[in-house]
């Protein structure tokens, strides 16, 4: 089995959502982000995996929903993804291996080149799913984060535990 992956980092759009940028009246930007998606970051953390969401567009929906998610890391309005993925490895001292990555474009394919995981939704770009270890089964913003997440918690045989632990159920 391949080392664990301590930092999991997760692009947003096509990723977390279905790929659609809506705006209302005042100009405001809205996102539809799928709930199922919880699941797998609360058990991503109960494992020990930090979460990084990196995206190239700002929105303040981003930042509301990542906030409920508790996630560790959150960097915004990035345009150069492996620059800055590269530079915060390095300064953290994290290794390839252990540097998971979910992302669905080809804007994510630098950032992927340099992690020991790729997943990625099914309605990824092709260049994407052709380096991806996994490719989920589930379209982007329909819950692929939590499936990837799942996947790879099952992998280390961890998904069980974390969720028993996150919602109180034996599975």
């Amino acid at each position: 089995m391949k080392k664990k992956v301590k930092l999991l980092v997760v692009d947003v759009d096509g990723t977390m959502t279905d790929a659609g940028i809506y705006y209302d009246e005042h100009g405001n930007e809205l996102k539809k982000f799928c709930t199922k998606d919880a699941a797998g970051f609360f058990a991503a953390h109960k494992s020990g995996i930090k979460i990084m969401v990196l995206t190239g567009r700002e929105c303040a929906a981003t930042t509301r929903r990542m906030t409920e998610l508790k996630v560790d890391y959150l960097f915004q309005n990035v345009k150069d993804k492996l620059s800055f993925l590269k530079k915060f490895m390095q300064e953290n001292e994290i290794l390839k291996e252990e540097v998971g990555y979910i992302g669905d474009d080809l804007n994510d394919i630098p950032p992927m080149k340099i992690s020991g995981f790729v997943g990625c939704p099914s309605d990824s770009c092709i260049e994407v799913r052709e380096i991806a270890d996994y490719v989920s089964n589930v379209k982007g913003g329909y819950g692929a984060v939590r499936d990837i997440i799942e996947y790879l918690l099952r992998e280390y045989g961890e998904w069980d535990r974390a969720v028993s632990e996150v919602y109180g159920i034996g599975i």
